[in-house]
């Protein structure tokens, strides 16, 4: 991720759609099994900057609960620091909007280990995000055999594997529109192709964004997949 965390007290940027409805509200609790001391930040990327909307010391208990104002569907991070020196699995990522979110974990394998559990968006978000990881090691794999195979200088091979990462890649986008396409009516179809094949044909993202529905064309990353084509043109 290549953003920077800062801490606002000026969040209420983010949240000064907050209102008495309850209708608005997202709730997540959960439970890091194992954690005897640590701090866990519930945080979002309103614009560019990753923010921490809300924070729980954890003292002998891995219990925990966040309830916040959800203006529209995003994608929260739930974050924890243990003074471990190590930031990696160390954040996990759901889709989140307005309902109940359930997250069980371990303190040891905060990220790798977590089961989220939430909305219907949130199942097909984590359905996403299971088929993307084996896209990528797929990926990682001939990546790495591509570069035993340049050392080798065996070009028969080099252009072979070459051939299958590309491949690989064509198969990786083609997934993302398609579930992109399929799940149209949804803020989860603008984010996916924003976040994974901003570089796709433009063609492809073009027809993309004019078959979303036009509140979904109008949310967050709705913009921001239209102003990726605005910066093709």
């Amino acid at each position: 991720m290549k953003s920077f965390i800062y801490t606002l007290p000026l969040l209420l940027l983010f949240v000064s759609c907050h209102t008495e409805d309850d209708g608005n509200k997202m709730v997540v609790s959960g439970n890091v099994k194992g954690l005897k001391k640590g701090t866990l930040f519930l945080q979002v990327i309103p614009d560019s900057t990753l923010v921490n909307l809300d924070s729980l010391e954890i003292r002998g208990d891995g219990n925990f609960e966040f309830v916040t104002d959800v203006p529209e569907p995003d994608v929260f991070y739930l974050y924890l620091d243990n003074a471990d020196n190590n930031s990696l699995n160390d954040r996990i990522a759901f889709f989140g909007e307005a309902g109940t979110y359930r997250i069980m974990t371990r303190w040891d394998a905060f990220e790798a280990d977590a089961a989220v559990n939430g909305t219907e968006n949130q199942k097909k978000y984590e359905e996403f995000k299971e088929n993307m990881s084996r896209f990528n090691l797929k990926q990682l794999e001939l990546s790495r055999a591509l570069r035993t195979s340049q050392i080798a200088q065996d070009s028969i091979a080099v252009d072979s594997i070459g051939l299958a990462l590309d491949q690989s890649l064509r198969r990786k986008y083609l997934y993302t529109l398609n579930f992109a396409h399929t799940h149209k009516s949804s803020e989860l179809a603008p984010y996916v192709a924003w976040a994974e094949i901003a570089d796709a044909n433009p063609k492809l993202l073009d027809s993309l964004y004019r078959a979303l529905p036009a509140d979904i064309a109008d949310s967050k990353y709705g913009e921001k997949l239209k102003e990726v084509l605005e910066n093709q043109q």
